[in-house]
């Protein structure tokens, strides 16, 4: 075979589930492993064939440590696939972190399903276990930023910082003297604690995400709209719950309202509660590599962590809720699937006084895009809660770029690439970037689909007359 092939096994016309397959006569690469998120149609592509063989897989970049990036590696390795998986330091802990809470939670659902008998399997078994997850770490190699890594003969590449979350990058990988471009998860020039994305100058080929393709994340101030929101829930003697991701949206929200104490825009004595343990250790994580990969020292966001109270227990959460005086919870899961900010949902939803603040990505079929829809009720555990409680949606906190930034973002190429692929986006916001970029910046651009070949170019010709990579 001498053509270089791209086919998407996830995060094609749909945010999550991120698996893009490069196939080249001298290797086939995955750059991200992720877990299908949201509706119960698209999960369940989780438990379905990749249509490739595990070990036909030589191996993985992984951008970042999100569920959607990363939450399929221990499948894969468990099903055969024997390569090592690229990242950054950071990345490589957070992975770490987000494999065994992800572990875990399959173990705890399929346990669950089976003392509840409502699996259509008997037994109910976990998409990959604890030991599962452990045995994918053996395949992590780690990378300095910015550093070509020689691959092959004729295949190297290097990562790019993307602003995203803490270690995220890009990936610029040159493929028989062709680069290609994967943008990963685009963050935002202004982020609280990362600095701006890394930009490229020229690619023959970019695949590039297009989450908010459709969305500019708004003009006002994201600090004083935050700051107003919480000023009139406790004026109202309400609470502020914030559902986060653990890993990314938590540690900046953090630094974002103990700097909103520090300038007197809300009340120094508000308590803060951290109600996520692997929040917790995530902010461990990034304290450690503060000073390598962010804008701040790590000793003002030790200090800024100090400030804060963090539920460890359950019974925490439990006192926590039981407290009447006015607080902000950051709790997970970011799109209201799981974890602590359920327990909280159930006894603030039916409350005028209280707030829900919205500021990252919900998918479609959370019970958080029900919530920014307007519903007025959500079903949790089986039983309806009816919402009183006022939603607000501030997107200006969002960890993505939004339409204006992408725009940005492929502004910067010098060189007109041949192609630009999209992916990471629902259909709405992918067809009006398309019409974007083709435009204004008269680029060819293709949506891509799931399972979809797409010949990016043939190097029989190419690879007679190429060195080796140095």
């Amino acid at each position: 075979m001498y053509e270089v092939v791209l086919q998407s096994l996830g995060a094609a016309e749909t945010v999550t589930g991120s698996k893009h397959l490069l196939k080249t006569p001298e290797l086939t690469i995955l750059v991200d492993c992720g877990l299908f998120q949201g509706i119960k149609s698209i999960r369940e592509q989780n438990w379905k064939s990749l249509r490739i063989a595990a070990s036909e897989i030589d191996l993985i970049i992984l951008t970042h440590a999100h569920l959607d990036h990363c939450g399929y590696i221990p499948l894969l390795v468990k099903n055969g696939f024997k390569g090592k998986i690229f990242m950054t330091r950071p990345t490589s802990e957070l992975t770490e972190l987000i494999l065994l809470d992800s572990a875990k939670l399959q173990e705890e659902d399929a346990e669950h399903a089976n003392e509840q008998h409502f699996s259509k399997h008997d037994p109910a078994i976990p998409l990959y276990t604890v030991e599962d997850a452990r045995a994918s770490f053996d395949h992590f190699a780690t990378i300095e930023v910015g550093i070509f890594v020689r691959l092959s003969d004729h295949i190297h590449f290097r990562f790019k910082t993307s602003a995203h979350i803490l270690g995220a990058c890009s990936v610029e990988l040159t493929c028989f003297g062709k680069t290609i471009i994967f943008s990963g998860d685009i963050g935002r020039n202004n982020s609280a604690l990362l600095p701006a994305p890394d930009f490229f100058t020229a690619a023959d080929f970019i695949v590039m995400e297009s989450t908010y393709g459709d969305r500019l994340h708004g003009h006002t101030d994201p600090y004083d709209d935050l700051a107003d929101m919480i000023n009139e829930t406790i004026d109202k003697r309400g609470n502020v719950l914030i559902p986060s991701f653990a890993v990314g949206r938590a540690q900046e929200l953090i630094y974002i309202l103990n700097t909103l104490k520090i300038q007197n825009r809300i009340p120094y004595d508000i308590p803060i509660v951290l109600d996520s343990p692997m929040a917790a250790a995530a902010n461990k994580i990034l304290i450690r590599y503060a000073n390598e990969f962010t804008k701040i020292h790590q000793k003002e966001y030790e200090e800024m962590s100090d400030q804060i109270q963090i539920n460890q227990d359950y019974v925490e959460t439990i006192g926590t809720i039981s407290d009447k005086k006015s607080k902000v919870v950051i709790a997970a899961s970011g799109m209201l699937t799981g974890g602590r900010v359920l327990s909280y949902l159930k006894n603030y939803l039916g409350d005028s006084r209280n707030t829900i603040l919205i500021i990252s990505f919900q998918a479609e079929g959370t019970r958080g895009r029900a919530l920014v829809n307007g519903s007025h009720e959500l079903k949790i555990h089986g039983k309806y809660y009816g919402v009183k409680a006022k939603v607000v949606e501030i997107l200006g906190l969002s960890a993505h770029a939004d339409e204006n930034e992408l725009m940005d973002w492929i502004r910067k190429f010098e060189v007109p690439p041949q192609l630009v692929m999209l992916v990471h986006g629902e259909p709405s916001a992918q067809e009006a970037f398309r019409v974007k970029i083709q435009t204004e910046l008269h680029l060819p651009v293709k949506i891509m689909r799931q399972h979809e070949d797409v010949l990016l170019f043939n190097c029989s010709n190419i690879a007679e007359d190429l060195r080796p990579a140095e």
